[in-house]
This record gives structure tokens, C-alpha cells and sequence, in this order.
């Protein structure tokens, strides 16, 4: 087949040249989804090696105090067995690990009916346990009892880029110059969904203001909460409601690109080498997730979401263990406060919305419903971290503390 001969660049360049200019929507899929060579399907984006860090790579406190909320979730649905809980874009599996280790520690009797399914187009692994892979680009399920969880997988869906100019809505398209050179082309919107969207926001851009539009949201919110049985979606990501995703700050959009530890905003060039990343607009996962059904049980920062399910305790039991080289208590004091801080992580939001669930409070969004059971601090290693910081960027942009605004 055609897609196992040539790279992603090969391929947007022939698509150009047979039907015309694509949107940009399609060239992201390309970039980061194509079988041969895409961003996602190379060689290892995440951790000290790759671009970036995952909450999960940064500290296995992660996982262990999602295992609390988890835990928490299984009481509140009556202790079903089984339980499931479902991790669409699950990457290397470090996050499903951490979680399986500290219910097996620390809730035996949720462990024991615990199946968790990590999803991802090209499985990292396949080795039998409570951790099954499923091979897989969408959420091929049916009846779930338990947990959809997704830790930022909807800032890597294809976008849409709009411009306004002149009063009118255009899409950027992505085409080839007489020197045969990726650029943008301004153009009439491929789909009215476009202009239906800010219509649904009741937002207009003004003049001269770039930025994206998410429309895969809806069908996979559709699959999540057709998916669903009974139980919930909880979800981890970078952005911001529609009011400050579409704000005056904003005026060029979010869109950033990270190539070898190097951000810039030319998503043109390196091509299925570079991550092309798009904050979140969480007022249209909202207003969505609510049409299809689903009830929304929180919203808050992760520095939050994890100080109600007990963070503070992880760092007093680190702090206070005996025997603990200085070396390895300082390191993971900094991976945890890595989790959690203002200007970074921390910042990050948290969605939760329920599908046939008793109308009760979730503990990590409920700073009086603190968990009576005590969960021992998991420990990493001085060697996992720190996580790398990043180049000199290729153009002047703004800081990464300020791009998390």
C-alpha cells in the first residue's frame, strides 16, 4: 500500500498536487498520524529523550493519587466487578502502571476486579496481565463500567486554523509555492462547522486574529459517551475556557511546534519530526459532552485536582521517611512539585463529566472529601529526572510559563 512507501512530507506534497490545496487539519494528521514516519508513530516523543513530559513520566505520585480517585469512582458505582478502566492515547503505558502498582499496594479488594484497557494505534506492548492493549485509532467499546481516562490526548487532535480578515471568516489552508515550499493559503471554509462553532460560543474574532478550531471533539465525545455504561470520563489537558482561548492574548492562536527540545510556530517545516501541539478550548468539550448526555461532575486546575486526593500527604511521608538518601528525597520532592506548579503542570485543567452515575461528589474535586485510607508516597529514581528544558526557540514566542497562561 501506498501509505508503507513514502514519509509524511511525500505524502502532503501529493495530495497537493493531485486534488489541491488540503486544509490544515489534514496536514496535522499527516504530520503526526502517518503509518510511515509521523510524529507519533517514530521513535519515542516522550521523556528525557523525546520533546516533552506527561505527568505520569514526571512522577509516578501521578498515577498512584488517580488510583485514589479511581478507587473512589469503583465505591461510588456500587464496587462493580469488573471495573474497567479505559486509557485511549495510553503512550508507553507508564501511566496504567503506576496506577495497577498502587491499587494492587493499596486497594487489593478494587485490584482484584480492576481491568484496564490502554489504547493506542501502535501498542507499546501486547504481554498478558491486568494491562490488555487494544490496537486501535478510536474507542471500539460498548458498555463500559468504570473509567474513560485520557491524559492529554484532545490537545493532539487535527485542527482547523481560521483567520479573520476584513470581517470575513477564512481558513489556512496548506499548499506548495512556485518553489515547491509548504505554505499557508487563505480560503473559504472547507465546512460551515467552522463559523457554527464561534456561533455556538457566541464569540466573534476580530480582525486579523488567527487561531484553530478542534472539530474532532465531537465524534470522539460521541465515541467516549457511546462507550460508556455506566461510569465516568475524566480528562487531563493544557487549555483554557473559550473566553481566554479566544481572547485579545491570543491573537496569533496556540498552535506551538517542539523539534528536538526547540519551540517554534512553523508547523510547515520538519515534517512528521516535530510535535505539533493545540491547547484545549474547554467550553466546547463542555458544551458538547453535556448534548450528547453526559453530566459534567467538575472542573478545576491539576494543582487542585491532586491536593484534594492528597499530594500534601505524599510529600510529608517522602519528607519523613527514614533511611531515604537526601539525594533521592530532594529529587522526588522536585518531580512531584513538578506536578503542581503555577506556572506549569499545575495549571493544566481537569474535566470530569458522569453517564448514568449517582449524583454524588468526586473527591478530586471536593476539598472536604478527603479519603480516611492512607496511600504510601511512590518513589522514582534521581535518574528519571529532571525533565529536559528547552532550546533556544527558533523565533521569538513566548515563554513556556507564559504559553500555559
Amino acid at each position: 500500500m501506498i501509505a508503507n512507501t513514502h514519509g509524511p512530507e511525500q505524502e502532503v506534497r501529493q495530495r497537493i498536487l493531485s486534488q489541491g490545496p488540503i486544509t490544515f487539519a489534514e496536514f496535522h494528521r499527516i504530520a503526526l498520524y502517518w503509518p510511515r514516519g509521523g510524529y507519533y508513530n517514530g521513535a519515542g516523543p516522550f521523556g528525557a529523550a523525546g520533546d516533552f513530559y506527561t505527568a505520569p513520566l514526571a512522577h509516578p505520585a501521578f498515577g498512584a493519587l488517580l488510583m485514589v480517585q479511581l478507587r473512589h469512582m469503583w465505591q461510588i458505582l456500587g464496587e462493580p466487578n469488573p471495573f474497567w478502566i479505559i486509557e485511549p492515547g495510553a503512550g508507553v503505558g507508564r501511566m496504567a502502571e503506576d496506577i495497577l502498582r498502587a491499587a494492587e499496594a493499596f486497594a487489593p479488594e478494587m485490584y482484584e476486579t480492576l481491568r484496564y484497557v490502554a489504547i493506542e494505534p501502535h501498542p507499546a506492548s501486547c504481554a498478558p496481565g491486568p494491562l490488555q492493549w487494544l490496537r486501535s485509532a478510536g474507542l471500539p467499546l460498548r458498555g463500559v463500567r468504570g473509567c474513560i481516562l485520557a491524559n492529554e490526548l484532545l490537545d493532539a487532535f487535527p485542527v482547523h486554523r481560521v483567520h479573520m480578515r476584513n470581517g470575513e471568516l477564512r481558513e489556512i489552508f496548506v499548499t506548495l509555492d512556485e518553489a515547491g515550499t509548504l505554505v499557508e493559503l487563505d480560503g473559504e471554509p472547507s465546512t460551515p462547522a467552522l463559523a457554527e462553532r464561534f456561533e455556538a460560543l457566541n464569540i466573534t474574532l476580530p480582525n486579523d486574529y488567527r487561531t484553530e478550531v478542534n472539530l474532532e471533539l465531537r465524534p470522539w465525545l460521541e465515541a467516549a459517551a457511546a462507550a460508556l455504561g455506566s461510569g465516568y470520563l475524566l480528562l487531563f489537558d493544557y487549555g483554557h475556557e473559550a473566553r481566554d482561548f479566544y481572547g485579545a492574548a491570543r491573537a496569533s492562536g496556540t498552535l506551538r511546534c517542539y523539534y528536538r527540545h526547540t519551540l517554534n510556530a512553523n508547523p510547515l517545516r520538519h515534517v512528521g519530526k516535530q510535535d505539533i501541539s493545540v491547547h484545549v478550548e474547554f467550553s466546547s468539550v463542555r458544551n458538547i459532552a453535556v448534548s450528547l448526555g453526559l453530566v459534567e461532575m467538575g472542573f478545576a486546575l491539576q494543582a487542585e485536582f491532586l491536593a484534594n486526593l492528597g499530594l500534601d500527604d505524599f510529600r510529608k511521608d517522602i519528607e519523613q521517611r527514614r533511611g531515604l538518601p537526601s539525594q533521592v528525597r530532594d529529587a522526588n520532592l522536585w518531580a512531584m512539585d513538578t506536578l503542581v506548579r503555577e506556572d506549569g503542570m499545575g495549571s493544566f485543567k481537569v474535566a470530569a463529566f458522569g453517564k448514568s452515575v449517582p449524583q454524588h461528589p468526586l473527591q478530586g474535586f471536593s476539598p472536604g472529601l478527603k479519603s480516611q485510607e492512607r496511600v504510601a508516597a511512590p518513589l522514582t529514581t534521581p535518574a528519571h529526572m529532571p525533565a529536559p528544558d528547552f532550546g533556544p526557540s527558533e523565533m521569538e514566542l513566548p515563554s513556556w510559563e507564559e504559553l500555559l497562561r
